[in-house]
């Protein structure tokens, strides 16, 4: 996103994030279920680490936003 508000561009990061997450995490329980209905090139283990360390980043976005005034 392109604005000169940061405050803008901070939401459109954290959306965008949590959009991304929010799918991985359902594509993981798919996995998981065994109702995925394709076979991904990497492991489940990989997913789910690429998952933890997004997860820990929304935190830290959030705690910012939250420092910072910024209404998510």
């Amino acid at each position: 996103m392109i604005s000169a508000d940061y405050k803008e561009r901070f939401k459109a990061e954290y959306y965008q994030a949590k959009i991304r997450y929010d799918k991985l995490h359902a594509m993981t329980i798919k996995y998981e279920a065994g109702t995925l209905n394709f076979t991904p090139s990497c492991s489940l283990e990989l997913l789910k680490e690429q998952k933890s360390y997004m997860g820990n980043y929304i935190r830290t976005l959030e705690i910012r936003a939250e420092i910072e005034g910024i209404t998510l």
